[in-house]
């Protein structure tokens, strides 16, 4: 999701890795979107007298004000509405192929990223049917060779993997977005966890993960006795009649796929190798098949693929056993972001929801089981910065509720969220709260003014950037931080209790509250950072790294990042913030395509520094740690999965 959590208008989210969370993608503040030419399909008729023909209308202008909006990104956009078991509304806008001047047709295939998670916990459900897994017994026993520096990992179960509880890392980065068909990540990916450690025990709190769902790629690789791929492909692409969905493990022979295209340039095919966290390849109209496979409670034109129960557990909330959840709004399922999406909440809707992207796509996947609705919208990925453009969320929320509007199940939209502050309130002491909260991309200084309110800056790698137009955020009557009139408030909130283990815990966050995905008819509340406390100094063999600058050395040079990189070089440096002594600040820049983004590590020995904060949701995501081993006389750098060498001055 193009910025997922940092309000930080003045710069750019990069698409690669943020946009692979799904989680996140509905859009920042976003408004409702954009496009421009459109194909002619015919649509089907209504199962009813009801024929959305309004909702249709408003979709289309849309989707043409955004293609129209952002040409150098938005090259076409493809929806599908299902009602029942009719298809209402299907149409594909905009090029397949900018330069080869290719119309985009229903039948053009988008990479849906993260969307292909709930084909994942699918997956999962099947064995479970027939036997083969139990959700709540540690994945190990199906994984004798998963193993993890935290002797925990023993304890993560497939419904933590499925629900983003299992306190991986986060995502294995390398070679997952690429311009050629590389095999082996998933078990690459596995390997590079026997080298880590767990950023928190299992079932503590939920944070978005895709290194859980490359585990289900493994464990039904094990259970099944068949490649992932090849299980998706029998089991339910070729069941559902899903003839123009699949995997590409290999270049295809045929079909019409959507190529990127973006700031104006057009690529090669895009290739996913992440293949259960994100690497379906679909049309609209053939997720309209899956959509109805849960509709029907896990049949399809009357042939079960999947028990009742199986569909009712993906459906069913994940988030009552956490210990810490300071954002309740969001409620996890097995594989769907949210089985009560918040923007539908608004209008006392219950939706089970998806989104995704790759490097260059952004997707959106709505099931209402009660209404028996479903939608289906996917394409470039826009700029973020442009009022006028591609956002998934706002526009499938958009959809949805007018259709809703339109059959009559709601009586009408629901209210946009209005944002007057407050009176003002006597502040409470900020002396406690003042400092610096990390997070998985962008350190936040928190300072205190003389008139009582606080201002945000950001690490922008040299030096602290104010955040949100130089904004100071005042202490208001309903306990949040507000500036002026603007959607965006904030608080502090402390977690403190008991682990599992037996040990004691207090995080201070920084709570964000505002319009975060979709359209603007409800607002979340998320926390975007974890303040870090001043440690003692770094010593001697540490601080000699400092400054220092390594090269990787196993990226394939076909991957998205080592293409889009200005001179193919990816790399990672180390340095330090000078108000916060005692830790490592790390950008690593195959991880974020170039952009400045930082994480904060603390050393676990001369030779490890690991991962420093917990915190759910979104802003937690994605952490790594570092080791060192030398090789000859080489200091050699391994972060993940990825491996560099000292830079050559």
């Amino acid at each position: 999701m193009q910025a997922p959590f940092a309000p930080i208008p003045h710069r750019a989210a990069p698409c690669s890795r943020r946009q692979f969370l799904g989680y996140g993608t509905a859009g920042m503040l976003a408004v409702v979107l954009p496009g421009c030419h459109s194909d002619s399909d015919d649509n089907p008729p209504s199962p009813s007298n009801v024929d959305y023909s309004q909702t249709i209308e408003w979709g289309r202008k849309e989707i043409e004000r955004a293609l129209a909006g952002d040409r150098q990104n938005v090259a076409a956009v493809s929806i599908a509405l299902l009602k029942n078991d009719t298809v209402v509304w299907q149409q594909a806008f905009g090029r397949a192929s900018v330069q080869d001047n290719i119309a985009a047709t229903t039948q053009t295939r988008f990479n849906i990223g993260s969307v292909s998670k709930v084909l994942a916990a699918l997956a999962a459900m099947i064995l479970r049917d027939r036997g083969l897994l139990d959700l709540d017994v540690p994945a190990a026993r199906y994984l004798p060779g998963f193993s993890m520096l935290s002797p925990e990992y023993a304890q993560i179960t497939t419904r933590h993997l499925l629900s983003h509880s299992s306190g991986l890392p986060g995502t294995s980065m390398r070679n997952a977005f690429t311009f050629e068909p590389l095999p082996g990540y998933a078990v690459n990916a596995e390997a590079a966890l026997a080298d880590q450690h767990l950023k928190h025990l299992p079932g503590m709190l939920a944070v978005y993960c895709n290194d859980g769902f490359t585990m289900i790629e493994r464990l039904v690789a094990a259970l099944a006795k068949q490649d992932y791929a090849s299980f998706i492909q029998d089991n339910v692409l070729d069941p559902l009649g899903m003839s123009d969905s699949g995997f590409l493990t290999e270049w295809p022979e045929g079909g019409l796929f959507a190529l990127p295209y973006s700031k104006g340039k057009q690529y090669a095919q895009e290739f996913v190798s992440p293949l259960a966290t994100g690497g379906l390849t679909t049309t609209p109209g053939d997720m309209m098949k899956l959509a109805q496979l849960f509709l029907e409670q896990g049949t399809y034109q009357s042939r079960r693929i999947v028990s009742a129960d199986g569909v009712a557990q993906m459906g069913t909330d994940q988030t009552t056993g956490l210990i810490i959840n300071p954002s309740p709004q969001w409620v996890w399922g097995l594989g769907w972001d949210s089985v009560r999406h918040p923007g539908l909440a608004a209008a006392g809707v219950q939706a089970w929801q998806k989104n995704g992207g790759t490097a260059f796509f952004s997707s959106d996947f709505y099931v209402l089981p009660d209404q028996q609705l479903a939608l289906m919208v996917t394409g470039g990925t826009g700029d973020a910065q442009l009022p006028d453009t591609y956002r998934a969320g706002a526009l499938a929320e958009g959809v949805l509720l007018r259709a809703l509007v339109e059959e009559g199940s709601i009586s009408g939209l629901p209210p946009l969220v209005a944002y007057t502050a407050p009176p003002r309130a006597t502040a409470p002491d900020l002396a406690d709260a003042v400092g610096v909260y990390a997070n998985y991309n962008q350190p936040i200084r928190v300072t205190a003014n003389p008139d009582g309110s606080f201002s945000l800056s950001a690490w922008n790698g040299n030096a602290w950037q104010a955040m949100n137009g130089d904004a100071s955020y005042s202490y208001r009557s309903d306990d949040w931080w507000w500036s002026n009139d603007a959607p965006i408030s904030y608080r502090f909130e402390v977690v403190s209790g008991t682990d599992a283990n037996g040990q004691a815990y207090q995080y201070r966050y920084l709570m964000l509250r505002g319009p975060l995905f979709g359209a603007g008819y409800n607002e979340s509340t998320l926390p975007m950072g974890q303040q870090l406390l001043p440690q003692a100094p770094l010593n001697a063999v540490w601080q000699t790294r400092m400054g220092k600058t390594w090269t990787v050395i196993n990226e394939s040079p076909k991957t998205v990042p080592s293409t889009l990189s200005l001179d193919h070089t990816l790399y990672a440096t180390l340095s330090g913030l000078p108000e916060l002594p005692g830790y490592i600040l790390v950008r690593n820049s195959s991880y974020d395509d170039g952009s400045p983004e930082y994480q904060l590590l603390a050393p676990i020995a001369d030779d490890r520094a690991g991962m420093t904060v917990k915190i759910p949701a979104n802003a937690g995501r994605d952490l790594y740690e570092l080791h060192f081993t030398m090789a000859g006389d080489k200091e050699i750098l391994t972060i993940g999965s990825w491996v560099y060498e000292p830079a050559i001055v």
